[in-house]
């Protein structure tokens, strides 16, 4: 899964460009990309026992202290960022780039929520791809790839729970 997160994200990065959303570009290429090589390794680091499937991690507070600053920063920043960049929908993009900077680090630290930050990011990204078909309906694929993986990620956060809740059980 990792690996096709980091072949995603140089397509997405590119169609992004295309239409002005630097945020996405930019998260894309220079946050998920590196953080799904991160979070691969850690996965292939912590398997469950001697098993393919990654060990789920309770998330310590102070890493619930430390996303929530950190996506504070992240959030500001890129905001002057786009927003000199002249990119198209700075909110919504703004706030892609905070649901994707913490899906990417609870992906990273091995928890459950990786996946309902993700669905909460295609939420997002759904908009933001309905906003651009409006001017230019060659964007409509992308509300449908987006729509996809909402229903992917929402089947992926049960999956993580049902793992999560086997793991802590044995």
């Amino acid at each position: 899964g990792q690996v096709l997160i980091i072949v995603f994200s140089v397509f997405y990065g590119i169609v992004s460009f295309y239409n002005q959303y630097y945020g996405e570009m930019i998260t894309y290429l220079c946050m998920t990309t590196p953080m799904a090589v991160v979070a691969l390794m850690q996965w292939i680091k912590h398997p469950y026992k001697d098993t393919k499937e990654v060990e789920v991690r309770n998330v310590p507070k102070i890493h619930k202290y430390l996303i929530t600053i950190l996506a504070v920063i992240v959030t500001s920043i890129f905001y002057f960022i786009l927003r000199h960049l002249g990119n198209a929908s700075l909110v919504a993009s703004t706030i892609s780039i905070t649901t994707s900077f913490v899906a990417a680090y609870l992906t990273a630290v091995r928890s459950s929520y990786c996946t309902l930050a993700y669905a909460c990011n295609d939420i997002v990204l759904i908009v933001l791809w309905i906003v651009a078909s409006v001017n230019n309906t060659d964007n409509i694929p992308m509300i449908a790839c987006f729509a996809m993986f909402l229903i992917n990620d929402l089947y992926g956060f049960y999956s993580w729970k049902k793992m999560e809740k086997r793991q802590n059980t044995v």
